[in-house]
């Protein structure tokens, strides 16, 4: 899924708690992803899972587990995509559930900024998925007061750990005033159903029966991108997924993705992961070797 107008969420945790927790496994998800924002903080661990992330203005794509941490007002999307015997926790709760001024005593105090951190979003590694994993899906079997503790001592090895890095780094800004939400469910819609092909800008903006040049000030203000730049974002993602779990030859996996010309894919891939496709690839054989 891509940038649009996020909706805003409402969370309901259950009768007597201030901590919502649910767990899911990847095998079966009745929820329908959407591209949208709340005041909780959330923390995702999934295990053995597959599925992109897109979390502000970062989008990537994963392929085993993954732990996240997502600030308070930061729009995202989540996560797994296709079953994979594994399983999802979802954690989430307000900045002050434990009260306005709890967080501001000295011990409090590396919490309080691992959640300033996470309002650009925060990915822990391995090793720190590893530490609290059991941890973390624990959560779901208790209840009030012992759910509330083990949620600070998880907090707090969060808070203390390097091992991790952050996705968002150039801040994300949207627009909180009541928008039309169908015209940019259409627009992704379209662009995650058309992505392999070539889109002209009049196709598009006729999707919502907009001129090219409205269409293009419309994207930019509501996304912080421009249409083309998003599109070979989701292009460099799919190929990230295809060159992890095929054997396509790399220049197969450049037309596959919807690019039409060798260098340029990968000049677009280097861009925006930062190595070239086969880098890419060699550095993901090291990893599972």
């Amino acid at each position: 899924m891509l940038l649009k107008k996020p909706t805003l969420k409402k969370i309901n945790p259950d009768f007597g708690n201030s901590i919502f927790v649910q767990k899911s496994t990847t095998e079966r998800s009745e929820l329908k992803p959407f591209w949208h924002f709340h005041p909780e903080i959330e923390l995702v661990y999934v295990n053995e899972g597959k599925g992109k992330r897109h979390i502000g203005n970062h989008m990537s794509y994963y392929n085993d587990s993954q732990l996240l941490l997502i600030g308070s007002m930061l729009p995202h999307i989540g996560y797994t995509d296709r079953p994979n015997h594994g399983s999802e926790l979802l954690v989430q709760f307000l900045p002050n559930f434990l009260g306005d001024s709890f967080f501001n005593v000295p011990e409090m105090e590396p919490i309080k900024h691992l959640f300033e951190r996470a309002k650009n979003g925060l990915l822990f590694k391995q090793q720190t998925q590893d530490l609290l994993g059991e941890k973390i899906h624990k959560l779901h079997e208790l209840k009030g007061f012992s759910r509330t503790l083990l949620l600070l001592d998880i907090l707090n090895e969060l808070a203390i750990t390097d091992d991790y890095e952050i996705l968002n780094a150039e801040s994300f800004t949207f627009e909180t005033e009541v928008q039309d939400n169908s015209k940019t469910e259409i627009i992704y819609k379209y662009i995650n159903q058309n992505f392999q092909n070539h889109i002209p800008l009049e196709e598009i903006a006729n999707q919502v029966s907009m001129t090219v040049p409205a269409f293009c000030r419309y994207f930019k203000k509501t996304s912080g991108k421009t249409f083309t730049k998003i599109v070979n974002e989701y292009r460099v993602v799919h190929a990230t997924k295809l060159l992890s779990e095929t054997q396509l030859s790399i220049t197969d996996i450049c037309f596959d993705c919807g690019f039409n010309n060798f260098s340029h894919f990968n000049k677009i891939f280097k861009e925006f992961t930062g190595k070239s496709a086969s880098k890419y690839r060699q550095e993901l054989k090291q990893i599972l070797q």
